[in-house]
């Protein structure tokens, strides 16, 4: 008898982690917070000097529009930068974003007056889509399930460094012939906030060059094409490197290579040269004695991956029928077009995901303040009327600040793996989000509570936050149904985000001058907590939906179909409709049908 062998793979081990690709991605996100917050040492002194007011409260103003303009731009363009890289791609929408990034800091630091300012923050949110397309780019580099906790902490981790360095250049290099004795008269005197945004743009820059060089395509239709940057970077590489360069990302070399095997064996009683070299599923005897029936395939009935599966099979199919295959691509597409991608969970996640950014940026406004205002003397009336903060230096703010930074990222890479791994995405976002009410309604009162407890409980509050961003992007990704629409949905979220973000702050800052006015600390925060209850109450309605399949669960299946391998049996008694069996592929139909005319 001759039978298929069993399937063999190159990589038989779960690929590994990504390190490669996601420092890649790590670093194009990190220039994006650098260049957002850098801004906000300075904005207000920049403001004062274009003398457009000298009243303070209508600067402040100004300052709210030109931080809240790049976020509302971001909204207005990053679900259409999403589908635009649907089309065309991730790593050209990247660079097209890091690039406008660039251009707006140049432009914001030349500004002259608030009508340039605003038009360059706006810029910068306008082309700048990648908050979407990068949570996209990770979902499609990560093949492996238990990856996921992982790579969905880089992003958040990066954007707290980011923003620790961020603040830190725009602090120490805005307004340098002031502050370090720079030649009066220079470009620097002239623009005293250009440093900051040039050494910026550098950074952009370096970004940019280095996703040129080494930032792999993941579009599953894109992916294929050559690319002559990614080429050019392995060629440097290879400079450095004793051993020809391998592929960058393990994703690659982690593609199951399926070969089938034909194995003699010598107990059956079979002529010694009854072979077959053909490449067609009908295999022919060399030199069969007469009334040798023809072999005839013989599958496991019920096997539900009986057909030709994966990437080359695919390749295969095209070339056996390419009619039947243009059918079944064009069915997928439909499967997975943006309107039914849009399903009730997603749309859950993206309102889940606005809310969560509404109330966690306006904590964060809300929460310097609170340690900025003087101790109260005034008379408290509990529950509700007290004023006054902790009284804090600047300094000391500025410590807690970075303090923050340190916590989050620790959490974020020690904490939230574990969790996820034992309580789920899910069941960890449903904990974070019924916790936040209870945190804004006491968080006014430690204005009242012993000095000793009151920095642990703040450091409490500023951790939450790092289990919650993660969990709600690992369940957007499980919810993804192809990655041809994961640049939109991901857009879409990302878009809500930008809209909290654009409203939150001003809408709390608002909400916080009124209750001061009337001597109830507490009102911005209690408002806060009203809005985490709504997002609360809208986690009860998520489930655990997951339209992803992992490269893990492919080989799984590879494994599973090895067992289940085609048999080719040669029996004189038996007949050919008894041992074929009905393929459940319209192109194996077809190729049947075409042998048996033949």
């Amino acid at each position: 008898m001759l039978c298929f062998g069993r399937r063999t793979r190159r990589d038989p081990d779960t690929p590994p982690f990504p390190v490669r690709q996601m420092f890649v991605l790590a670093l194009c996100r990190l220039a994006e917070p650098i260049a957002f917050m850098s801004i906000f040492p300075y904005v207000y002194h920049m403001i004062e000097s274009f003398h457009t007011t000298s009243d303070d409260r209508r600067i402040t103003f100004y300052a709210g529009m030109v931080t809240s303009a790049f976020a509302f731009a971001e909204f207005l363009s990053c679900m259409v930068w999403g589908r635009v890289s649907d089309r065309y791609g991730r790593k050209p929408i990247l660079l097209t974003g890091l690039a406008g990034t660039g251009i707006s800091m140049i432009l914001f630091g030349f500004a002259p007056n608030l009508t340039t300012a605003l038009i360059a923050r706006a810029m910068g949110g306008l082309l700048n889509g990648n908050i979407g397309v990068l949570q996209s780019t990770v979902a499609e580099v990560i093949t492996v399930e238990a990856h996921q906790p992982y790579a969905y902490s880089v992003m958040p981790i990066v954007w707290c460094l980011g923003s620790v360095a961020g603040s830190a250049i725009g602090g120490v290099m805005a307004d340098p012939v002031r502050n370090y004795g720079w030649p009066e008269g220079s470009i620097w005197d002239k623009f005293p906030f250009l440093l900051p945004n040039v050494f910026c743009t550098a950074v952009v820059v370096l970004a940019m060059f280095v996703g040129i060089l080494f930032l792999e395509e993941t579009h599953e239709e894109k992916k294929l094409e050559r690319d002559k940057g990614l080429e050019f970077g392995k060629r440097i590489l290879s400079l450095f490197q004793r051993e020809p360069m391998a592929a960058l990302s393990s994703t690659k070399t982690a593609r199951t290579s399926t070969t089938y095997t034909l194995i003699r064996e010598e107990s059956f009683d079979s002529p010694p040269d009854y072979r077959s070299a053909a490449p067609s599923p009908e295999l022919v005897p060399a030199h069969a004695p007469e009334g040798l029936p023809p072999p005839a395939y013989q599958s496991i009935e019920g096997s539900p991956r009986s057909s030709i599966s994966g990437e080359d099979s695919r390749m295969m199919c095209q070339e056996l029928d390419p009619e039947a295959f243009a059918k079944e691509t064009e069915a997928a597409k439909r499967n997975a077009s943006t309107l039914n991608a849009f399903t009730k969970q997603v749309i859950i996640i993206i309102v889940s995901y606005g809310i969560l950014a509404y109330h966690t940026i306006s904590a964060e406004q809300l929460l310097p303040v609170m340690f900025t205002l003087p101790k109260s003397n005034e008379p408290i009336s509990l529950p509700f009327g007290f004023t006054g903060g902790f009284g804090l230096p600047t300094k000391s703010i500025g410590g807690i600040l970075s303090v923050q930074g340190v916590i989050q990222v620790i959490a974020m890479l020690f904490a939230f793996p574990p969790l996820t791994k034992r309580l789920g995405s899910l069941t960890l976002f449903r904990i974070s989000v019924f916790t936040y009410p209870f945190l804004y309604i006491i968080t006014p009162y430690l204005t009242l509570a012993p000095t000793s407890i009151r920095m642990p409980c703040v450091y409490i509050i500023l951790m939450w936050k790092a289990f919650t961003f993660p969990s709600a992007l690992v369940m957007m990704a499980n919810n993804t149904p192809s990655s041809k629409v994961s640049g939109t949905l991901n857009g879409a979220m990302g878009a809500a985000a930008s809209l909290s973000r654009t409203f939150g702050p001003p809408v709390s800052g608002q909400l916080q001058g009124t209750g001061l006015a009337h001597g109830v600390l507490g009102l911005p925060w209690w408002a806060n907590a009203c809005v985490a209850v709504g997002g609360a109450f809208l986690s009860i309605f998520m489930i655990e939906e997951r339209r992803r399949t992992f490269a893990s669960e492919k080989h799984a299946a590879v494994d599973e179909e090895s067992d289940d391998m085609l048999l080719i049996v040669e029996s004189p008694n038996a007949s050919l409709e008894t041992m074929q069996s009905t393929p459940s592929s319209p192109i194996l139909t077809r190729f049947d049908r075409r042998s048996s005319r033949s």
